[in-house]
C-alpha cells in the first residue's frame, strides 16, 4: 500500500516530508519540479565519499534526479525490511535482505567467515571494508590472477619463470601473478618455439659458426651486390667501364683536401668490374672498404667456397641466400617471449601447466561472489545515507532545524562575538561571488586554514542578524567544522548588505558621515600642505633678504616685501579667515535665537524622516527578498525553489549566545579600581598636574575673551570689505557706530514732509 505524502512549509517554501524510507520510495515519483534540487556536486557534501561515488553512476561529478531515483529503487528491491534505513544504520541485518539479495547474503557469510566472526546475523560496513584486506591477503581476488605465494610449491618456480617471460599482470591486491590468458600465451609460444628449434639444423648449414658467418656476409652484402651489378653493366656495355673511374680533373682538384679525397674514393668500385662477373681478391682497390673485404675473404669466403683467389657471382648468391635464411631464423627465435626457457621447454610437464590453470580458474570462480562484496558495501551505504541525502536533495528540512546539520554545511564560524551556523563551500570564490552578488543577503567569504598547516578551503557565510558595519576584510575568527575540528578563519571578502531594518535606515547617515570625514580629512591635508608651502616661501624670502644684506653692507636697505607675501601676508590671510568664521558664527547665532526648541526638534525629525523612511522602505524590501538559494547555487546546486531567509531562519543562522545559566553580572568597572590604585601611587605627580577638563575650560575662556575684545575691529574690517550682509553687520556692530563706508543721512537730505491734504 502506498504511503501518503505530507507536505510541510519550511521558511515559506512547501516541501515534501520524508521521515522514513517508505515515504522516500513514494517521494521519488513526484514531479521533478517539486524537488528542491535537481542536481548537486559531489564536492562539499558531508557524507561518506564512497557513497557519493556510488550515487554518481555516470561518473561526471554531479548527482542528478535520475541517479537518486535509481539508487532508491535498487535499495528498495534488495531490502524487504526498511528498519535499518529508517534508523540510518550502517549495520545490515541478514533478515532484512530480500530474495533478490541472496548473492549479497553469501558474500556477507564469506566475509564473516574470513574475519572469524561468530555472529552471522548481521554485518557492518566496517567489517565489509576490513574483509577486503583479509581476502586479498588470503589470495582470494576473484580476478583469476594468482600470486606464486598462493600456488602449490611444486609449480611456484615454473609460474615465476612464465611470469617473467610476459608483461606483468597484478591482481586486486596489487600482487603480480599468473592468469589463464598468460598461460595460454605460454602454451602457444612454447609450441611455436619448439617447432622453430626443430628447423635449426637445416638452416644452420655451417654448423656452430653459421650465425657469425651470416652476420659477416650481411655486413659486406651492399659492397659485393654493387660490385657484381657493375660487372653486369660492363658486360652489357663495355664502354661503361670508363665511367666507373674518377676523372683526372676531379682527382687533381681534391689533392690536398683529405675530406674530398675520402668522398671521391668512396664512390669507386671495390675492384675493376669484369664482364665475366668474377671478383679476384688480389685486384681489390685499397679503398675505405679494403680491410673489411680482406678480413671477410680470409674468415668467411675462403673457408666456405674453398677458393681463396676469387669469388664468382653464383657463389656469392649462394652465400647471401644461406646467410639470409640464418638471420631470418634467428630473428624469429629472438622474438619468442620464451626463448630464455628454451632449454627446459621440452621437459615442462603438461600436468604442471594444468595445475597452474586450475588455480587461476578457482580464483576466477570467486569473481561473482567477491564482486557481490562491492554490491554489499553499496547496499549498506545506501541504507545509511539515502534517507538523509534525500532530505537534503528532494527536501531540505535540516536547514531549518537547530539540532541537525544539512549535508552541504561545512561548520560554524565564531567571529566578532557572534556564532554563524551556516557555511557552505565556495570554490572558486570568484564564480560563487558573481552569483551571490545578485542577491540582497550580506555574505562573508572566509578562508579556513588548518592550525597544523596544510591546504584549506574557502566558505561563504551569510550574516542575518546584528550589524555588518564591523565585519571587514582581514578580521580573524575561528571555524569549527561539522566533526568538531577547529580551524583558523580569515575574512577575505565582504558582500555588504543591510542585516536589519535599523541598519538599513541608518546606512545613509553612515555614508554621509564617511563622506564628510573623508572631505574634512582631505581639506585638512590640503590646508596643511598650503600652510607648509607658505611657511617655506616666507622662510626662503627672509633668508634671501638677509643674505643680500650681508653681502652688500653699504647698499641701501632692501625694499619691504609685498603686502600679500611672506609671513605678514599669511598672518593677514589668517586674520581675514578668522573674521569670516566669526561673522558666520554670529549669523548662525543670530538666526538660532529666533528658533524655539520645538522648531529645532521638528526640523531634526523632518530631516531624519526624509532620509530614514525611504532607506527603511528599501531596506525592508531587501530584507524580505533575502534568498539563501543563491548561496547553494553558487556552489553548483541546481534548485527549483527559493530558500527565503525568514526572521526565524535568520535567528537560527546568526546567533549571539547568552551568558551561561546562573551567572551574574558585576557592574563594577575593574579598570577604574586599578587606575585609582595607580593614581594613589603617583599622588605627588597628580598634585602638580592640571586635570584635562580644567585645561580645556581655560583654553575656551581665553579664546572667548580674545574674540570678545577684538569683535568690533574684526566686524568693522569684515563689513568694510562687504564680506558680510548688512543685517549681520547690524547685529555685530553697536547701533551708534555705523559701519565704515555707510553714508550717514543728514537732516538736509531728508525728504520734505508731505503737504497736508
Amino acid at each position: 500500500m502506498a504511503t501518503p505524502l505530507v507536505y510541510r512549509r519550511y521558511g515559506g517554501s512547501l516541501q515534501v516530508d520524508i521521515p522514513h524510507f517508505d515515504a522516500l520510495v513514494e517521494a521519488i515519483h513526484i514531479p521533478e519540479t517539486q524537488w528542491m534540487a535537481t542536481a548537486c556536486p559531489l564536492e562539499g557534501l558531508q557524507c561518506d565519499p564512497r557513497f557519493l561515488s556510488f550515487m554518481d553512476a555516470d561518473g561526471n561529478g554531479r548527482i542528478r534526479v535520475a541517479e537518486v531515483r535509481e539508487a532508491v529503487k535498487h535499495t528498495a528491491k534488495l531490502l524487504q525490511s526498511r528498519k535499518g534505513a529508517d534508523a540510518r544504520s550502517d549495520v545490515l541485518e541478514m533478515d532484512a535482505l530480500s530474495p533478490e539479495g541472496a548473492k549479497l547474503r553469501a558474500a556477507a557469510l564469506r566475509i564473516l567467515g574470513a574475519l572469524k566472526v561468530t555472529d552471522t546475523a548481521r554485518i557492518s560496513l566496517e567489517q565489509v571494508r576490513a574483509s577486503e584486506k583479509v581476502l586479498r591477503e588470503a589470495g582470494l581476488n576473484g580476478d583469476g590472477i594468482v600470486a606464486p605465494a598462493f600456488l602449490p610449491e611444486k609449480v611456484r618456480g615454473l609460474a615465476a619463470r612464465i611470469m617473467a617471460a610476459f608483461p606483468e599482470v597484478k591482481n586486486r591486491a596489487g600482487q603480480a601473478g599468473i592468469d589463464p590468458p598468460t598461460l595460454q600465451r605460454f602454451r602457444e609460444a612454447r609450441a611455436a618455439l619448439l617447432t622453430h628449434m626443430a628447423q635449426k639444423e637445416a638452416v644452420h648449414v655451417w654448423g656452430e659458426p653459421s650465425l657469425e658467418r651470416a652476420r659477416r656476409i650481411a655486413a659486406v652484402k651492399p659492397l659485393l651486390d654493387a660490385y657484381f651489378l657493375q660487372c653486369r653493366v660492363v658486360a652489357a656495355q663495355p664502354d661503361a667501364a670508363a665511367s666507373l673511374k674518377l676523372p683526372a680533373g676531379r682527382v687533381e682538384g681534391a689533392l690536398g683536401d683529405t675530406a674530398a679525397l675520402e668522398k671521391a674514393a668512396a664512390v669507386l668500385p671495390i675492384a675493376p668490374p669484369k664482364p665475366s662477373g668474377g671478383l679476384t681478391w688480389a685486384e681489390l682497390y685499397r679503398g675505405p672498404a679494403f680491410e673489411v673485404l680482406e678480413a671477410f675473404r680470409k674468415d668467411v669466403a675462403a673457408p666456405v667456397t674453398a677458393d681463396a683467389e676469387k669469388l664468382s657471382d653464383a657463389a656469392w648468391k649462394e652465400l647471401s641466400s644461406k646467410a639470409d635464411a640464418v638471420l631470418a631464423w634467428q630473428a624469429t627465435f629472438d622474438a619468442s617471449p620464451v626463448r630464455g626457457m628454451v632449454a627446459e621447454l621440452p621437459s615442462i610437464a603438461d600436468g604442471d601447466l594444468a595445475t597452474l590453470e586450475a588455480a587461476s580458474q578457482a580464483d576466477l570462480a570467486l569473481k561473482e561472489e567477491l564482486d557481490a562484496i562491492t554490491e554489499l558495501e553499496r547496499l549498506i551505504l545506501f541504507q545509511r545515507w539515502l534517507l538523509p541525502f534525500a532530505n537534503n536533495f528532494i527536501s531540505m528540512p535540516d536547514l531549518y532545524t537547530a539540532k541537525k546539520r544539512a549535508l552541504f554545511e561545512k561548520g560554524t564560524l565564531i567571529l566578532g562575538g557572534r556564532k554563524y551556523t551556516l557555511a557552505v563551500l565556495a570554490q572558486p570564490r570568484a564564480a560563487h561571488a558573481a552569483l551571490t552578488s545578485q542577491g540582497t543577503t550580506c555574505i562573508l567569504y572566509v578562508q579556513v586554514t588548518p592550525r597544523e598547516g596544510g591546504p584549506g578551503y574557502e566558505v561563504a557565510v551569510p550574516v542575518t542578524r546584528g550589524r555588518s558595519a564591523y565585519l571587514e576584510v582581514g578580521k580573524r575568527g575561528i571555524f569549527h567544522d561539522v566533526e568538531g575540528k577547529e580551524y583558523d578563519a580569515l575574512v577575505t571578502h565582504v558582500f555588504r548588505q543591510p542585516v536589519s531594518l535599523w541598519e538599513a535606515m541608518t546606512m545613509p547617515f553612515q555614508r554621509i558621515g564617511r563622506f564628510i570625514s573623508s572631505k574634512v580629512e582631505a581639506f585638512a591635508s590640503s590646508g596643511d600642505k598650503a600652510f607648509e608651502e607658505q611657511l617655506e616661501k616666507g622662510y626662503a624670502s627672509t633668508t634671501a633678504a638677509a643674505t643680500a644684506a650681508a653681502t652688500a653692507p653699504g647698499a641701501a636697505p632692501a625694499a619691504a616685501p609685498a603686502q600679500g607675501g611672506g609671513l605678514a601676508g599669511l598672518i593677514a590671510a589668517g586674520g581675514i579667515a578668522f573674521a569670516a568664521l566669526g561673522s558666520s558664527l554670529a549669523f548662525i547665532v543670530s538666526q538660532a535665537r529666533s528658533l524655539t526648541l520645538v522648531d529645532v526638534l521638528s526640523a531634526a525629525i523632518t530631516i531624519a524622516a526624509a532620509v530614514m523612511l525611504p532607506a527603511g522602505l528599501f531596506g525592508w524590501l531587501k530584507l524580505r527578498r533575502r534568498n539563501l538559494a543563491l548561496l547553494l547555487e553558487g556552489s553548483g546546486w541546481a534548485l527549483n525553489d527559493r530558500l527565503m531567509l525568514t526572521p526565524d531562519l535568520a535567528a537560527l543562522v546568526t546567533r549571539k549566545p547568552r551568558l551561561p545559566k546562573g551567572s551574574t553580572i558585576d557592574r563594577t568597572d575593574s579598570l577604574r579600581s586599578t587606575v585609582s590604585a595607580l593614581r594613589g601611587d603617583e599622588e605627588a605627580e597628580q598634585e602638580e598636574g592640571i586635570p584635562g577638563l580644567v585645561k580645556l575650560l581655560v583654553v575656551v575662556l581665553i579664546l572667548g575673551a580674545l574674540f570678545w575684545q577684538a569683535r568690533a575691529p574684526l566686524a568693522r574690517f569684515a563689513c568694510g570689505h562687504q564680506w558680510l550682509s548688512s543685517q549681520t553687520c547690524g547685529a555685530l556692530l553697536p547701533a551708534e557706530t555705523p559701519p565704515p563706508g555707510t553714508a550717514t543721512p543728514s537732516p538736509s537730505s531728508a525728504p520734505p514732509p508731505s503737504a497736508a491734504p
